[in-house]
């Protein structure tokens, strides 16, 4: 009968809703923390069933019984003081909803595949319900003919537990070492980058003072999807095999794939893709940004075997996008309309606009707060907003998602600014009715940025930025060198570095451009980075290019 004062902070509640979820599905919790720890303590009195694990040497052992089972009397030993009472290994570690982790113990939930072969259940909901479940009216394209609605959320789910659908790692060392060999795995063992990383990320060679980010290329997201191609190769290594598209953009990746004879979905010239050529039986692979829900209903009705390599952090943003729905929100999509990932996870909203920088939602800020010309509203944004779009009705209550690779800063300053539009609208205590927001910012992207910010601190005399020109990650490391002002150029390929010291590059708006005279004479600092699709490989590659437009400069200069 005491009176209790909680100070217990926001992000650790927001931790214990997640266990609560985990609940609801039956799902053990496996929290990222130690288990002596008061707020670790406290999480767990709030789970079923969970396992406390310190870090990725015990996870390790945690992937290993999930994968290939074991002692168990010695796997409790181990975490004797770390799951809860009764703990089965070998049935509680059937479905987990990945890593929660405590605030105080940073994260690494998103950054390590170890456990991504686990099993995960789902419902048996049908994928159709009475139009008396939804307000229909808010989405009119999802009612079908018999006057039931589509629910894209379920008929994923199904669609995981089909046995013509895979998004499993197998782990086959012949795919990992082929990788290897063409010089699309992670890291190139004996490299120039595996030598930098050695040095403290920083060597001197010559007349050249290289620094290399601290955080840089290859996410595992990307391996992951690479892997899993190579791996569908090896176990249909007969089947005609497709993919929707390029799987992340790299263009050295995507010629592999050609030459591995996986054949691209190509456009049919309405906007959409031609799947005629597809035929039961087929394998598809879905890319890294995701495929839409129409594209995986289309694959599953067609009886294909589907190789779903789509990155868990998209994954992480359509859940994101179902809670919206589940609450009759609108989602508001930072990222670009065109983009393969923004249009899949547009898929899966019921209402949605997509606002691809701040300047945009400034328009959207004026709209709610004081109307406006209704038709020259859905005029600008007439390729981002979804069918029926109604500015007055579907601005009134919205949620944030997000591409995974725009800038972190700025979606988080999104997610600020719609928080205070709505308190501005309709009152501080009723924000929670109009506005709500969950962490969708991917991990990889977020790191790369952040180094980026970092290296560019320091004022090299010129940054090279290493991916895809198709890359929208890739652009936003360009995007920050730009903004302080540096010399940086943005090379897809080794060939963009040309003999007689010119250079091929691009800004991170697009425009192609060619500098002669690029490297100049004398010392010089360079800082180097590169996109998540971007092999460590390509990056020597390319310096490899570098040093010879060096040498050649010293030559044509002993010469003179």
């Amino acid at each position: 009968g005491v009176q209790i004062v909680d100070t217990t902070c926001p992000w650790v509640s927001k931790v214990w809703n997640a266990v609560d979820a985990h609940k609801r599905k039956s799902f053990t919790t496996v929290i990222h923390g130690k288990y002596a720890h008061e707020e670790t303590i406290a999480t767990a009195s709030f789970a079923d069933k969970y396992i406390i694990v310190k870090n990725l040497d015990e996870l390790a052992v945690v992937r290993e019984y999930i994968m290939n089972g074991g002692d168990k009397q010695a796997f409790l030993q181990k975490f004797s003081k770390a799951v809860s009472e009764g703990f089965d290994p070998d049935a509680d570690l059937v479905a987990h909803p990945g890593f929660l982790t405590t605030p105080s113990d940073g994260s690494i939930h998103g950054r390590h595949p170890a456990l991504l072969a686990a099993h995960s259940r789902s419902n048996s909901n049908p994928c159709f319900k009475k139009k008396s479940d939804y307000n229909t009216a808010r989405n009119p394209r999802a009612v079908a003919a018999d006057g039931e609605e589509f629910d894209p959320r379920t008929f994923r789910r199904n669609l995981v537990r089909s046995e013509k659908y895979n998004r499993r790692v197998s782990g086959d060392e012949s795919a990992v070492n082929e990788m290897k060999d063409q010089g699309i795995w992670t890291t190139n063992d004996g490299g120039l980058i595996s030598q930098l990383k050695e040095t403290g990320y920083r060597a001197t060679i010559g007349d050249m003072e290289l620094t290399l980010a601290k955080s840089y290329g290859f996410c595992w997201g990307v391996e992951r999807a690479v892997q899993m191609a190579f791996e569908a190769r090896k176990e249909y290594p007969e089947e005609q095999m497709y993919i929707t598209n390029e799987i992340i953009h790299n263009p050295t990746v995507n010629k592999k794939l050609e030459e591995m004879e996986v054949a691209f979905i190509e456009a049919d010239g309405e906007g959409g893709k031609d799947f005629s050529k597809v035929k039961e039986g087929e394998v598809v692979i879905l890319p890294a940004f995701g495929a839409s829900v129409q594209e995986m209903q289309l694959l599953d009705k067609r009886g294909v075997q589907i190789v779903d390599t789509t990155c868990p952090w998209v994954s992480k943003v359509w859940n994101a996008v179902d809670a919206h729905k589940r609450k009759s929100f609108t989602t508001v999509i930072h990222g670009k309309y065109a983009h393969e990932e923004t249009i899949a996870t547009a898929s899966f909203a019921d209402k949605y606009i997509i606002v691809k920088n701040l300047d945009e939602l400034a328009v959207v800020r004026e709209y709610i707060m004081n109307g406006g010309d209704k038709q020259a509203f859905l005029q600008k944004f007439s390729k981002a907003v979804s069918e029926g779009f109604d500015p007055d009705v579907d601005l009134v209550a919205v949620g944030l998602a997000n591409q995974t690779t725009m800038l972190k800063g700025e979606t988080e300053e999104m997610g600020k600014e719609l928080q205070r539009i709505m308190m501005e609208k309709y009152g501080v205590g009723k924000v929670d009715e109009h506005f709500m927001v969950l962490d969708t910012i991917c991990d990889a992207t977020q790191e790369r940025q952040d180094a980026m910010f970092e290296l560019v601190e320091e004022n090299p005399d010129i940054v090279l930025v290493v991916g895809g020109w198709n890359s929208s990650n890739t652009s936003h490391l360009q995007e920050i060198a730009e903004h302080k002002g540096l010399v940086s150029y943005w090379v897809d390929h080794p060939r963009c570095i040309a003999p007689g010291n010119k250079i091929s590059w691009l800004t991170s708006w697009g425009e192609l451009k060619e500098t002669e005279n690029w490297l100049p004479e004398g010392k010089v600092k360079i800082a180097i980075t590169s996109g998540a699709s971007t092999p460590d490989k390509v990056v020597e590659d390319v310096m490899d290019r570098v040093f010879a437009t060096k040498e050649g400069a010293v030559l044509e200069a002993l010469a003179a």
